[in-house]
Order: C-alpha cells, then structure tokens, then sequence
C-alpha cells in the first residue's frame, strides 16, 4: 500500500453483512450495532494500524443491495464511490459478504469491482454458511474473481489479522471488469466518456444510469448525461434490468466453480442407499432408460394435444387473417409465408418446454451426475477421455456449449475428437425435425399398455446418435493413435428435491432462446421461401392456369384438384422450385424431391428450420383448404413420379437418419473453428458427418423401399 498519504479503506455491503462489527473491530470505535437495514445512516469514520505499522482511514459506509440507490442511506455509497475528486474518495474498499447467502451479495461486490477500484472481498458468517451445508472454496473464489478473498468473523474477529495483512499487500493494477456494460448503450456511453473526459466505461455507464442523483454531476455534467439519454433514447430502467439479470447470470456461473454442498451424515446415508440401486452394474442402466423412456413419452404423448391447438389455432388464424385482408401481396405473404413461419416455431414450444423440464429435473435432484458416472463406464470401453461425459451429455440440449465445455479434456487429442464426435449427439435442434416425421409414419399405438411406439421412435433417434458418436470416436481413436488414459473424477452430489423455481426459470429461459434466437432464423427463412416461392423467371406463373388447363383438358378434375395442379405448378417454376431442382439429381436416390430439397438447404442455417421451411413451400397456394395442419399437408402430399403419398415410411426414416448425422448448424461450425483455431477440424467434420448423413440415409431408403 501507498505511504505517501493515509491510505482510505471504505467498508461497503449488503445490510446485516457485519459492516458495523467489522468496522469496530478494525478502529475499536464503539458503534450501535442492529440487525435490521438502515442501522448505519451516515459515514462512519475511525483509525486503524496495519502490522507494518502504517495508519489508515477506515469509512464504513451505509448497507446497500447495489449501487443504484433507492434510499438517501444507499446514495451516499454510490456518491462516495464515483465521484473521484471528493475527499473520502477510498483507495481501497474491502467488499463484506454474508457467506451464508452468497449469490446475493455478489452482486454489489460485481458492481463496486467494475468501477475500477481496487477491491479485496471479505466473507463473513462462513459459519452460518458451513451450518447450512456451504462449502465455499475461498482460494478458487479469489482465482476466479482475481482479487484477494479473506474468510472473516465479524463478530468474534476471527480473521481480522489476515484481513489487515491483507490490506498492507500492494493490489496491483485494477482487473478488467467482470462484466462489459459497454454492450448495453455502446454510442451513449462513448459519447458520455467523450463528453466528461472519463476512460472507463462502467463508470461513464453510471454516470448516466445515475445522472439524476449525483451532487458531483450538479450543472453541466448532469445536463450532459440528460441530453444524451434522450438523443439516444435510452430506457434506463430496462437497461438496468438487463444489465442486473446478466450480472446474476455471471454470478451462477462463479458460484458452480466456488461452491458446493456439504450433505448431513443422514443425507449422505439416504443418497449411498439409492447409489446402490441406481448406479447398480445392472439395474443402474435398466433405471436410466426407463427415465429415458418416461422422457419421451412426454414430448409425444403429454405435449401432443397442446401441439395439436396451437397448430389449428395457426391454421384458422391464417384462414381468418385471409378472410379479412383484400386479396394480394400483403395477404398472401402474412397468411403463406409469415403466419406458417410462426406456427412452424410456436407449434414446438411444449415439446421444447417438457424436454429441458426433465434435464433440470434431472440435475437438480442429483440424478444427471449419476447418468453421467453410468455412462463414462460406457464410454471407456469406445476409448473416449472420462471428461468427454458431459460435454456429450450436454450436447443433448445444443452443440455450441458442449463443445465449448471439452476445454476441461486437458488431453489435446482426447479433445479434439470428442468436439469431433458431440455434433452427432442428438440437440434439442433436431427435435422438432424428429417429431414431425415421426409423427407421419409411426403409429401412436401403446406398447405394454403404456409407452407409445412414438416415444419408442424418438428414443431410438436419440440412441442411435449416441451410437454414432461413440463408434465414430473410436474410429478416430484408432486413426490418431492415441494411447494416453486420463481419468474423470466427480463428486457425486446428495439427492435433493429440485428446486421448482430454478427449474421454471430453466424452462422459461429454454423456451425463450428457441423463439427468439432460432425463430428469428426460422421466420426470416420463412419470408424469404415465400419470396422464392410465389415468384420466377419469365411469364411461367403469369401463364400457370392457362398452361396448367390445356395440360389437364382431358383428366376431367375437379375444382380444387385443379387449383392444386395449378399452385404444384407455379411452386415449381418459382424461383424456389429451380433452386430444389437444383438438387434434385443429388438427393433423388434417397427418395427425396425437390420441395425437400429446398428445406435440406435452408437446414444448414439451423436444423429446425426444415419444419418452417416445409410449413412455408406446402402452405404455398393452399388457402383454398381450412385448418389444414403442417402434419395433414405432408400427409396429403404425393409423390409425382409413383402418385402415392410422398413421405413414405422409407422416405421418412431416410430423413430421420439424414438429420441425425448431418452437420447442419453454421453456428456449430463457426464454434468449432473457434476452439480448434483453424478450418482443418471444422472441414473434416463437416466432410464426415455429411458423407456419414447421405450414405446411412442411402440404405436406409434402399432397405425399407
């Protein structure tokens, strides 16, 4: 620490975090203590000597949940530690936090560190913590964070020597911040950092957020963060939310490195009762897929009749929307191209919901770690590294994060063919793909009075991408030569009953990333095949009825089989009909045509987007027909060249296997050339997994045809 001047120490937290005993115990100042919020409502100043003898100025400042004030007590922080010039502007600030409810405390903690002032986390009542079965691993807490963490008790002093020891430490140079507010407003905050002359960008983004109730703001300053606010047209409040929810987003993540659970000697007595049974060599496996039965049973059969409204409610939506609007472009693109692009994303949402509802089950009752301990014994045997578990098992859901979470494999082999092979695992991309085919050509007969041969299907998709990849890493295996074994160790956690409210807000949060980050894809898709879909070269559509009558004058066909001569057609010589004929002569030896050609190549921007690209080409020139669902237009599709159903049980079981092997996601790729650093690995995968895709979907088509 400095000698040159006395050195300023602010002691800043949460309420009832021990602010006011700490501060007694550090200056031996005699100070009312309570144990209810606003004990402390004005600074607090005393004296105190380090070990080498050194004074410093100690200010306990008043508790406060963050540094945006809703009090006259909690303003006085947040003036104290933004404005720079003011005299008590601290040095240091030691940050005190209630061990014993963690995740709350950090976020004030977040908060003062980004301001760029050096910071040192004190944690308190790690007694408390410790009763309630908290295990909080201080030294990782300080690695991660990257600022000195000291356990204390306030109340008693303990720790009061490493603390002060602590303080006599030269802090270095400030970290960056944990978390880069500079997203939120980007131009407003450095037009504020231009204006004030300040060079950092938290404090800028304060100094706006806060403008109205900073005295060191007061005049031009205060005008300044006005003005840009409103040219910007910022809503403060909103930009706040965002940016506390990212904040805790980030905390969640610090605390599953830091902190773990002490089970009680009863509890841990109850969980190795159930391991006997559960990660038995036998019945173990029996169990897992017994919940893995029990899974897909509810995406089919409990999720089926919501599916089922929401696809009317869309198909009638789209009838009534074309009733009411004049007839012409606008009509046509709202009710063929947006509305089916819609309900092509909404119409999965149940499913979606049930399958991440059973994940955060899983793993907040403590079973996932058990799944995970079956399956390294399993994946052993194929020669995959222990740590491959659980980005395998994470890419269940979606394939970026498990690929990003093979940076555990210290084994740069072992890691590069488990990011190989992850993609294969069947995400939560694939899921609508799986169930609308499914759907189409297996029947929803029970089994045993119970599961549906549906719920069999989907489970046998899933099972057959986890095939896939454990065979296809041992292959790699054998071509790279790779000799070295590691271990996996993992600390089985008790069973627990899972925490309702962190498995809705999984739920919710799940749901929303499909909507919003796939549906965006998916409904752009979706306008643009409409485009491609309802226009081409030359007169050919101008001219389709006419063309269309003469070809048929002898058929003798109905009006409305003539209206679907007529929109088959006009489909066909769009533009999206020439770019499926494209590729028919490639994928017309796995039974497909050139309507799914179309959607194999939309697919490549996200594999869900096949669902609202075939809900777009077959909602095309069929507004002649009411509530017709996506389901019943692929079944009423048929097949030119044979005239029987189009979307055969070949045809659609070569799609099944298709989407299970090939590598259609940009993002996946673009991730992957991210962590290998280079396009090698990217290349051979996407060279594999489409070779592997066409060739399995070659004989499946071959084999049931």
């Amino acid at each position: 620490m400095p000698d040159s001047h006395k050195v300023k120490v602010a002691l800043v937290g949460n309420p009832n975090a021990g602010k006011s005993s700490l501060f007694n115990y550090l200056t031996g100042l005699n100070q009312k203590i309570g144990n209810f919020p606003g004990v402390t409502v004005d600074k607090r100043v005393g004296k105190a000597h380090l070990p080498n003898g050194q004074a410093i100025e100690v200010l306990d400042l008043p508790g406060t949940y963050s540094i945006y004030p809703r009090s006259m007590d909690e303003q006085v922080v947040v003036d104290t530690l933004l404005n720079e010039n003011a005299a008590d502007y601290p040095d240091v600030v030691i940050v005190i936090v209630d061990a014993s409810n963690l995740k709350r405390n950090l976020l004030l903690f977040t908060e003062v560190h980004d301001l760029g002032i050096p910071v040192i986390l004190a944690l308190n009542m790690m007694d408390v913590a410790s009763q309630k079965g908290l295990d909080i691993n201080a030294t990782a807490l300080s690695r991660v964070l990257e600022v000195p963490v000291v356990s204390i008790n306030a109340r008693t002093g303990a720790g009061l020597d490493r603390l002060k020891n602590a303080l006599t430490i030269p802090l270095g140079p400030v970290t960056p911040p944990l978390y880069d507010v500079l997203a939120l407003a980007p131009e407003a905050i450095e037009e504020t950092k231009e204006k004030l002359e300040l060079d950092h960008n938290y404090k800028a983004y304060q100094y706006l957020i806060n403008s109205p109730t900073l005295p060191s703001l007061n005049g031009d300053g205060e005008s300044i963060a006005k003005h840009i606010i409103q040219k910007h047209d910022l809503e403060v409040r909103v930009i706040q939310a965002h940016e506390t929810l990212e904040r805790y987003s980030m905390i969640d993540g610090i605390l599953a490195k830091v902190l773990s659970r002490k089970p009680t000697q009863e509890q841990r007595q109850f969980s190795n009762k159930l391991d006997r049974v559960l990660t038995h060599k036998v019945w173990g496996y029996l169990i897992f897929f017994l919940v893995l039965f029990l899974m897909f049973q509810s995406i089919f059969a409990w999720a089926e009749p919501m599916m089922d409204f929401i696809d009317l409610t869309f198909s009638a939506l789209s009838d009534f929307v074309g009733s009411v609007l004049p007839d012409g472009i606008l009509n046509r693109l709202i009710t063929e191209g947006i509305l089916p692009g819609i309900g092509g994303i909404v119409v999965f949402i149940p499913q979606i919901a049930f399958l991440f509802a059973f994940i955060a089950i899983l793993e907040e009752s403590g079973y996932m770690a058990r799944a995970v301990f079956l399956m390294d014994k399993i994946m052993r045997k194929f020669g995959l590294n222990g740590k491959s578990v659980v980005p395998l098992i994470s890419g269940v859901a979606c394939a970026i994060p498990a690929v990003m979470a093979t940076r555990n494999i210290d084994n740069w082999k072992d890691r590069i063919v488990t990011i190989m092979v992850t993609p294969l695992m069947s995400c939560s991309a694939r899921l609508p793909v799986y169930t609308i085919l499914i759907a189409l050509v297996v029947p929803s007969t029970s089994v045993l009075g119970f599961f549906s041969l549906q719920g069999v299907a989907l489970m046998g998709m899933y099972l057959l991408g986890f095939i896939a990849a454990l065979l296809s890493a041992y292959v790699m295996k054998l071509i790279m030569k790779m000799k070295e074994r590691s271990f996996f160790l993992m600390e089985l956690p008790i069973y627990r009953m899972p925490r309702w409210k962190n498995v809705g807000i999984t739920i919710v949060e799940k749901v929303k990333t499909f909507v919003f980050e796939a549906g965006k894809v998916i409904l752009a898709i979706s306008i643009v095949l409409w485009v491609l879909a309802s226009y081409g070269p030359g007169d050919a559509l101008t001219k389709a009825e006419e063309t269309v009558q003469q070809e048929s004058a002898h058929l003798n066909l109905s009006e409305e089989e003539m209206d679907d001569r007529v929109a088959s057609y006009k489909l066909e010589h769009s533009y999206a009909g020439y770019l499926g004929k494209v590729t028919e002569p490639v994928i017309a030896p796995l039974g497909y045509d050139w309507k799914i050609g179309i959607a194999l190549i939309t697919s490549f921007a996200a594999r869900e987007v096949f669902v609202g690209t075939i809900a777009t080409i077959y909602s095309v020139g069929s507004a002649g027909e009411d509530n017709t669902t996506i389901r019943q237009r692929l079944e009423k599709e048929k097949n030119p060249k044979t005239g029987g159903p189009m979307f055969t049980t070949a045809v659609a079981f070569s799609l099944l296997v298709f989407y299970a092997f090939a590598m259609q996601c940009m993002s996946t790729i673009a991730i992957v050339y991210r962590e290998t650093k280079g396009w090698k690995w990217p290349a051979i995968q996407l060279f594999y997994m489409s070779a592997l895709a066409y060739l399995s979907a070659l004989a499946v088509y071959n084999l049931l045809s």
